[in-house]
């Protein structure tokens, strides 16, 4: 890496949130004082850029010292190290001929009535709502009896896709190649100012039918920055995170937030939106 990269990729990450870094090296914030953070290095708290490590009188100021500090890095070291765990929006990773190519599993028109059969009687979704997936190409079944879920990117080309197994053997898992930060599943809501993220496309069908005026997209797992995110702050929607409503969840929620100020919580009152669904509970207003 030359001088000039490291300084380019230096201004990029010096300014990521502190406590984004520390929820990324798994420092945990103090029960009584949330001010305090415990880490593998002693207790730390940090006051907008600045920190503290109480236990060792040491401070520093912005995440390229704070990185160094808690991972015993040098300057080029604790560069890279926050280029690679926190992408910046103009970040884009080198092309790697060994990169699986995107393999969309086939369509299997004779698995699709046993796909929507689970769709509609095990997660409570209206044929209403499931039709129109199918019909845009958004939605199929393949020759396992999986549910195929389209990521969509730039030119509403697939850029990969989520699988939901519907037979007794079910599981959940990506199309050969996919890349999450290219695109998104999403339920169409032309006309909505809106987003609430998801944390699959099932989550985000289950959200749109209790929250029908919103775009609902899946981040297809919880993950606190994908690429495409901050080009929808741009644009100037209103983002709310509605991951699940567990530690996992909470916890990518928070430091979503920390990396993006204007993005707001919204929590499922059951574990899911799927679950808040089944439950046929009234609709949650958005806050």
């Amino acid at each position: 890496m030359t001088f000039q990269e490291i300084r380019d990729r230096a201004d990029h990450v010096r300014s990521i949130p502190l406590q984004s870094l520390l929820l990324r090296t798994g420092a945990e914030r103090d029960r009584y004082d949330k001010a305090k953070w415990h880490t593998g290095k002693g207790t730390i708290s940090f006051t907008g850029m600045k920190f503290m490590n109480w236990d060792q009188s040491v401070g520093g100021g912005g995440a390229i010292d704070l990185a160094m500090h808690l991972n015993d890095l040098d300057f080029k070291s604790a560069v890279q190290w926050l280029w690679n765990h926190f992408p910046h929006p103009d970040h884009r990773e080198p092309q790697h001929p060994c990169r699986p190519k995107l393999i969309l599993p086939p369509q299997d028109l004779s698995m699709l009535p046993g796909v929507k059969r689970y769709l509609v009687h095990d997660r409570a979704i209206a044929v209403s709502l499931i039709q129109p997936l199918i019909e845009s190409g958004r939605l199929y079944a393949d020759h396992r009896g999986n549910a195929v879920f389209l990521l969509f990117g730039k030119e509403n080309r697939p850029v990969g896709a989520e699988l939901r197994g519907t037979t007794p053997a079910r599981w959940r898992g990506m199309a050969t190649g996919s890349q999450k930060d290219l695109g998104y599943f999403s339920v169409p809501a032309p006309r909505a100012t809106t987003i609430v993220l998801c944390e699959s496309a099932i989550d985000a069908i289950s959200c749109f039918a209790l929250h029908p005026a919103y775009l609902c997209i899946s981040t297809a797992g919880a993950r606190p920055n994908p690429l495409w995110l901050a080009l929808l702050i741009h644009h100037g929607y209103e983002i709310y995170c509605g991951f699940d409503a567990d530690d996992t969840g909470e916890n990518m929620a928070t430091e979503m937030i920390a990396l993006y100020p204007s993005v707001k919580r919204l929590r499922p009152i059951h574990h899911d939106w799927n679950d808040v669904l089944k439950s046929k509970a009234l609709p949650i207003a958005l806050p």
